[in-house]
């Protein structure tokens, strides 16, 4: 199926998405920045590398300029890196912080949270909350599982019928992390597709029926967030098979190295790409016809909401809440497409590319 660039949903959709971020930061507090004494904040991302995570440190930065907040900036070496992450916390603890943001890289860092919120420090999940997610006291976040959902439905609506050859190019075969397991599972439940266990990747049916006719999943590999683990990941399920013709993908990065290894094996074409992120790359790979459609979601305000939050918590003010029906702080996501389909909502890539990141 050849992809084309089409005209799709209007920019009031990227002004709705922009009110509901602004109005989720007003109810975290951030009125009063720079009243009272100065507030000790470390945030620790999973990498220094990874534009998503670039854009969470910027907008730490800026909201702790308007909090008077002194902020420290630390990550792993890597994606996966827990001992890193262990080593900021331990530090952060050390230095007297009065709280913590962390994406956090695994299980492994569980215990060193644990011991943060022994001392006093307020923990709050960025965009990956902790198995379980009680590890921390609220996580700010993508709600994962919606964001797999939307680029589902829509894959499977621009299938029209036609039977699916899935590859599923996941973050890690050998941890669990639930930004992992919910964006494919939201993924498969959009399609149409039965799941298993909601917190377990692979344990699918490998064929059955999508909403719109017959399946066959091929391959879960991992991609390890990056472009040349996707274009690895790519490969390995090319060698499964050559009749792919869908392709999940963990994020963007992924998203582009598998598009190498399907333009090489010349059957870009004929494949939808799905993926989750939204930064401005993204956005422009989309626009592109790299990828079909990604589902975007905000770092910036992650990362802001949440050093507005622990702000207010240490100057005496109050603790942040969960969405409605969610367990945790939920920060918004919108589909991104310019092939729009009846029934998902979405943006073009010029709206997107307005609130956009990186």
């Amino acid at each position: 199926m050849q992809l084309t660039t089409r005209s799709g949903a209007t920019r009031a959709l990227a002004a709705t998405a922009i009110l509901a971020l602004s109005t989720a930061l007003a109810a975290c507090g951030g009125d009063d920045g720079g009243d009272g004494e100065t507030v000790g904040v470390a945030l620790i991302t999973k990498d220094s590398i990874n534009p998503f995570f670039v854009a969470m440190q910027d907008g730490a930065k800026a909201a702790a300029e308007e909090e008077d907040v002194d902020i420290t900036i630390a990550a792993g070496a890597e994606d996966g890196d827990e001992a890193g992450q262990i080593e900021a916390i331990e530090e952060a603890i050390a230095r007297g912080d009065e709280g913590i943001l962390i994406t956090p890289n695994g299980p492994g860092v569980n215990p060193a949270i644990e011991s943060a919120r022994d001392a006093g420090l307020f923990v709050i999940a960025l965009d990956t909350p902790p198995d379980p997610a009680e590890t921390v006291d609220i996580t700010f976040a993508t709600d994962n599982f919606k964001a797999g959902e939307l680029i589902g439905q829509w894959a499977a609506a621009q299938l029209d019928g036609e039977p699916a050859t899935i590859a599923l190019l996941d973050l890690f075969n050998d941890k669990v992390v639930s930004v992992d397991y919910s964006r494919d599972q939201g993924f498969l439940t959009g399609m149409g597709i039965d799941t298993a266990d909601p917190a377990v990747n692979g344990d699918e049916a490998e064929t059955g029926s999508y909403s719109g006719g017959d399946y066959e999943i091929v391959c879960n590999e991992p991609t390890n967030g990056n472009a040349d683990g996707g274009r690895t990941a790519m490969e390995s399920c090319l060698s499964r098979s050559d009749d792919i013709n869908v392709v999940y993908t963990i994020n963007e990065p992924a998203a582009v190295g598998a598009y190498e290894a399907l333009k090489a094996a010349g059957i870009a074409d004929d494949v939808l790409v799905v993926s989750v992120d939204g930064g401005c790359a993204g956005v422009q790979s989309v626009a592109d016809g790299v990828i079909g459609a990604t589902s975007q979601q905000y770092p910036l305000e992650m990362a802001s909401q949440g050093v507005a939050a622990i702000a207010e918590l240490a100057r005496g003010g109050s603790s942040p809440q969960v969405s409605d029906g969610l367990d945790f702080h939920d920060t918004g996501v919108a589909l991104v497409t310019d092939q729009p389909v009846d029934g998902v909502e979405s943006i073009d890539t010029a709206a997107a590319t307005d609130i956009c990141w990186g």
